[in-house]
């Protein structure tokens, strides 16, 4: 029988409810901290398959000893998000991690126009990454380059987009998640007030690796003649692993 030590060490996969806030480095160290500090574990490899934004929550999966050979493996799954797009005004990292840089009309959208332009997203496509987002660019992220001022150059990126659903359509009406932040750590990453003005897109996405769901809701915005930016998302699936299945990081112990 396997120690608990041998245990992480020869390999776990460990499904993770990400809160909003947390960057998934941020659940990856706090793992790490666990298993060094309660199981006296020296060295080991801890990594996650897949980023989650700061302000996105849902499925993060981690990945110990042996099984972080798994993450590109698992890196290369289907994934299932829903969240809100919000129609009417946009920021500069296409989510709420930024203030508002503009706003638009939307009167003249109907329901018939979102729907329609839905269509188009679906199969392959080829979308540009946030310039706020964790894209590689010459070994450096995006988003460092970024917040340094320097001119960030994104290249087109191919991605195929399985489904695409609108589950509700809200007008001046918007509802968040209740997403509650963890009280006895501050998240590093704050959010904005979200835009309750505008059209508000609830929605249903399946797609591959390295589709960005905030450059979706940012093309929305553009496909309909107006500014579009995500107001919430949530990660529900990677492959055949559900958030159904994850625990709360305030809820993980590994020993």
């Amino acid at each position: 029988m396997q120690t608990p030590q041998e245990k992480f060490l020869n390999g776990q996969l460990l499904l993770i409810d990400k809160p909003i806030g947390w960057t998934s480095f941020d659940i990856v160290r706090k793992i790490h901290y666990q298993l060094k500090n309660q199981l006296q574990i020296k060295k080991i490899k801890v990594g996650h398959a897949g980023t989650l934004d700061p302000l996105a929550t849902g499925l993060l999966i981690v990945c110990t000893g042996k099984f972080t050979k798994k993450i590109d493996e698992i890196q290369a799954q289907k994934k299932e998000y829903t969240g809100i797009i919000t129609l009417g005004a946009t920021t500069p990292s296409f989510d709420l991690e930024k203030p508002f840089d503009a706003f638009f009309e939307t009167n003249h959208i109907t329901d018939e126009m979102i729907n329609e332009a839905v269509t188009t997203f679906i199969g392959t496509q080829e979308q540009i990454a946030p310039i706020h987002s964790a894209k590689k660019i010459d070994g450096k992220r995006a988003y460092e380059l970024a917040r340094a001022g320097e001119e960030v150059i994104i290249k087109k990126n191919t991605v195929v987009i399985d489904e695409f659903e609108i589950t509700e359509i809200k007008r001046n009406q918007l509802v968040l998640p209740a997403n509650k932040l963890i009280d006895d750590e501050k998240p590093k990453i704050n959010q904005e007030k979200p835009y309750d003005k505008g059209i508000h897109v609830y929605f249903r996405v399946i797609c591959s690796k390295g589709t960005y769901i905030r450059s979706i809701a940012r093309d929305l915005g553009l496909k309909l003649n107006s500014g579009g930016h995500l107001s919430a998302l949530t990660r529900t699936k990677i492959g055949e692993f559900t958030i159904e299945n994850a625990k709360k990081i305030t809820s993980l112990s590994v020993i």
